[in-house]
């Protein structure tokens, strides 16, 4: 477990977190609370409601889809932001690939932090858009060495 200032260390060097007023962080860092997950412990999966965030404190998780790896998170690292905004289900699974402890930010909580700091917003926006770029771009190298056939001009010879 965290002391308080500890917590404040932490979480003043997680990105979403920069640039923030140490006044509002440490509000912020009372306020959540510390999770511990053994290794291999599904922390979510997906489909899952989730209102909450997850921060990495120690060791790794697993994002993935069925057996399909997306991202290896470490310390520092944020996870479960999308449910906090459009309270749609999970899109993906997390596993601890090893034991770790994670601090986890509730929807409300978050909410309550934007009202007081709307940059916390910009911050977590900053964060999905550098994660759909990075999709973009693994599909993008997917793509290009595993072209799909065009089965277009062959499906007329099949018909006709």
């Amino acid at each position: 477990m965290l002391t308080s200032v500890e917590r404040l260390l932490f979480i003043r060097a997680v990105p979403i977190f920069q640039e923030l007023r140490d006044d509002f962080l440490v509000r912020l860092a009372s306020v959540m609370d510390e999770l511990s997950f053994p290794r291999d412990h599904t922390i979510f999966t997906q489909g899952q409601e989730g209102r909450s965030l997850y921060i990495v404190v120690s060791g790794l998780v697993r994002v993935h889809i069925g057996d399909r790896d997306l991202a290896q998170l470490r310390q520092g690292t944020c996870f479960g932001e999308m449910s906090l905004f459009d309270s749609e289900p999970r899109s993906a699974s997390v596993t601890a690939l090893e034991e770790c402890e994670c601090l986890v930010l509730t929807q409300l909580q978050l909410y309550d932090a934007i009202d007081e700091t709307p940059g916390i917003a910009v911050n977590i926006i900053r964060l999905l858009s550098r994660r759909i770029r990075e999709l973009n771009s693994k599909v993008n190298t997917y793509e290009a060495r595993n072209p799909t056939p065009d089965f277009s001009r062959a499906g007329s010879n099949l018909l006709g």
